[in-house]
């Protein structure tokens, strides 16, 4: 089994980490995690297998996130992803959104982890590559640390290693998706008492983190960090996680120059049909906080639509950047 190194990880995101959004952060970073947004069990066993699974052979280390309850059903979805060379599946028992409860799966699954535990062991008699769980520290009244650490108790009883926990818990009821990220507090001595009782799994932390000297500060009580919106937004930051957390050289110093270095695969995936603004949408954030910044954002905004759009229109964006 190879080890991957997640010091540093890319969060899944709804609608967001899909395989354009993932090329282009892998141009930032060579050595963070990437994870793809996440797919239900019924979409890979019913649905367009190939459309939720394929991937660009450049974004590895590459996990899959499934979202699903039935262990059958996951051990199956995590030997189809394994033959499409994904490097980790990652189970979701985080999500707080209604639609996904309804599936039964997400946060809500925090309440039975001797079903994730059942799920975790049918995955991994499957496949060879790591099974890893995402979760919250509790949800609704449950989030007292005793059933977080039931929690994980159990579920690495099974053989789950590596555990990535959301330092706020979620209400399952009455709060949006959105609200669940922002209104239950961050927790985040309740992971590092999970890292203390568990030396010996991998934990990882995620919730609130914007900056690498955040980051730095977490590494000192777990083993790495999942950095959500702020990747996304200040997709720059990335482009310092190589030589601050890994020790290894930044692969690009301008902004611009990783511009130039996306416009090829854009062509391609132009040529191969993709309309631009299904790529461009994830870069608007590359030049936050420059001069210019705003032009770049509003000319693309504009004009990725139109169906003659193409890499001129990106070119033409950077002009007023300084």
């Amino acid at each position: 089994m190879k080890n991957l190194n997640r010091k540093f990880t890319v969060a899944p995101m709804l609608d967001w980490t899909d395989r354009h959004c993932r090329y282009f952060h892998r141009l930032l970073t060579k050595q963070a995690v990437l994870y793809t947004e996440m797919v239900t069990t019924g979409a890979i066993l019913h649905g367009d297998r190939e459309r939720h699974l394929r991937f660009n052979a450049e974004e590895h280390p590459l996990a899959l996130q499934l979202g699903g309850s039935e262990p059958q059903e996951l051990a199956e979805c995590a030997r189809i992803a394994e033959g499409y060379g994904y490097d980790e599946i990652n189970i979701n028992v985080g999500c707080p959104s209604e639609r996904v409860q309804k599936g039964a799966f997400g946060a809500c699954l925090m309440a039975e982890p001797q079903l994730i535990a059942e799920c975790v062991s049918a995955m991994q008699a499957a496949v060879a590559i790591p099974i890893t769980v995402k979760n919250r520290i509790g949800i609704d009244d449950q989030d007292d640390y005793p059933s977080l650490h039931n929690f994980v108790s159990t579920v690495s009883q099974a053989g789950c290693q590596t555990f990535i926990i959301h330092a706020r818990k979620a209400w399952l009821k009455g709060l949006s998706p959105k609200e669940n990220r922002e209104i239950p507090p961050l927790r985040y001595e309740l992971v590092y008492q999970i890292k203390q009782e568990f030396p010996q799994l991998e934990i990882l932390i995620n919730g609130g983190i914007t900056t690498l000297e955040q980051c730095q500060q977490h590494l000192q009580h777990v083993d790495g960090v999942m950095v959500g919106r702020e990747a996304y937004h200040n997709p720059w930051l990335l482009a310092q996680v190589d030589p601050v957390l890994y020790g290894t050289p930044a692969p690009f110093h301008e902004h611009k120059a990783v511009l130039e270095a996306l416009l090829g695969y854009v062509q391609a995936q132009l040529e191969a049909g993709v309309p631009l603004g299904h790529i461009s949408r994830h870069i608007l954030g590359l030049f936050q906080g420059m001069p210019g910044a705003r032009h770049w954002r509003r000319v693309i905004s504009e004009n990725a639509h139109k169906p003659d759009a193409g890499v001129q229109l990106l070119r033409r964006a950077m002009e007023k950047i300084a």
